[in-house]
C-alpha cells in the first residue's frame, strides 16, 4: 500500500477526473460504491427528490462551494490553492477489499492526513473515490465551513505512510516491502539514473513541480482578466499542467521500474551420474 501526496491546486476537476480515470461528465452519477466515504458534514446536504446520486460534476462543485462562500479565505502564504489530493494503492497481487474495507481505510487515511478532525464540526469537506481498482483518492478543501483555512501537518505524507503500515497489518495486505530471494535490482548506474528520475517527478518539490506551479498560478491569474480570451487561455495553461503531471507520473514509474528487484535465475539441478561397479 503506497501513499502520494499531489502538489495543491485551485481546481477539484483535475484530481477527480485523476481518480475516475475519465472526465468529470454532468450526466454521470457517482454510487456508493465509487464515493466510499465523506466527511461527517455532508449528511447536513440533501438532494432533489428525484435524484439519487450526485453527478460528478455536482461533486466536483460540492467540493469547491467553500470558494464562493468564504472568498478571502486564504493560507498564511496567501494561498488560495485549497484542493488537497491524496492516493493509495495497492500491491498488484492484494484481495479486492468490500465497500466497508474501503470505507475504513478513506477514514483512517483522512484523520492521518488530518482533514478529518473527530469532533470538529466545522471541518472540511472531503470525499474518498474508489474508481479504479486497488486504488482509492482522498480530496478535500482545506477551507473550513466557517471560513477558516486549515493547514496541514507538515509531515503528513510520513503520517499516510505509517497509517498505510498499519491498515496493511489489520486487512491482512501485502506491505510494501515483501521479503523474497532477489539479487540486486540495477546497477549502479541504472539506480544513480532512478534517483535523477525521481528528483524529476517529486510532486512537492521537484523541477517539474515548480514548473507546474507557475503555470498554474498563471492561470488562476488569467482567470481574474475580463473577456473570454483570458479565460481560454487558463483553460489551455490547465491542459498544459495536466500534461506536465501527466510526465511526472511517467517520471516516477520510469524510475521504479529501473529499481524494482528481480528475482534471481536458479541454476538448473546438476544431473546425477551413476556408474556400475565392475
Amino acid at each position: 500500500m503506497i501513499p502520494r501526496l499531489h502538489e495543491r491546486t485551485h481546481h477539484s476537476h483535475g484530481p477527480l477526473e485523476e481518480a475516475l480515470g475519465r472526465p468529470v461528465s454532468p450526466n454521470e452519477g457517482l454510487a456508493d460504491h465509487t464515493v466510499v466515504a465523506h466527511w461527517p458534514g455532508l449528511n447536513h446536504f440533501t438532494l432533489d427528490d428525484a435524484q439519487k446520486t450526485w453527478t460528478a460534476t455536482q461533486w466536483a462543485e460540492h467540493l469547491e462551494g467553500p470558494y464562493l462562500e468564504h472568498p478571502f479565505a486564504a493560507s498564511p502564504a496567501d494561498n488560495r490553492q485549497a484542493i488537497l489530493h491524496a492516493d493509495i494503492r495497492l500491491h498488484p497481487q492484494d484481495r479486492d477489499l468490500t465497500g466497508p474495507e474501503w470505507a475504513e481505510v478513506a477514514h483512517r487515511l483522512a484523520r492521518a492526513a488530518g482533514i478529518e478532525i473527530p469532533g470538529k464540526e466545522h471541518g472540511c469537506r472531503w470525499i474518498a473515490v474508489q474508481a479504479q481498482p486497488s486504488r482509492l483518492d482522498l480530496i478535500a478543501n482545506l477551507i473550513h465551513l466557517d471560513g477558516a483555512w486549515h493547514t496541514p501537518p507538515a509531515d503528513s505524507l510520513r503520517r499516510l505512510s505509517d497509517q498505510a503500515r498499519r491498515i496493511e497489518q489489520d486487512l491482512n495486505l501485502i506491505p510494501v516491502r515483501t521479503g523474497c530471494s532477489a539479487i540486486p535490482a540495477a546497477p549502479t548506474a541504472s539506480a544513480q539514473l532512478a534517483r535523477v528520475l525521481a528528483h524529476l517527478a517529486e510532486e512537492q518539490a521537484g523541477p517539474l513541480a515548480t514548473v507546474r506551479g507557475l503555470i498554474e498560478h498563471t492561470a488562476h491569474r488569467l482567470e481574474r482578466q475580463p473577456g473570454p480570451a483570458g479565460a481560454e487561455a487558463a483553460h489551455g495553461l490547465e491542459l498544459i499542467a495536466r500534461r506536465l503531471h501527466a510526465i511526472q507520473q511517467d517520471l516516477d514509474s520510469t524510475a521504479a521500474h529501473l529499481v524494482q528487484p528481480r528475482t534471481a535465475a536458479l541454476p538448473p539441478p546438476a544431473r546425477r551420474s551413476t556408474y556400475r561397479l565392475l
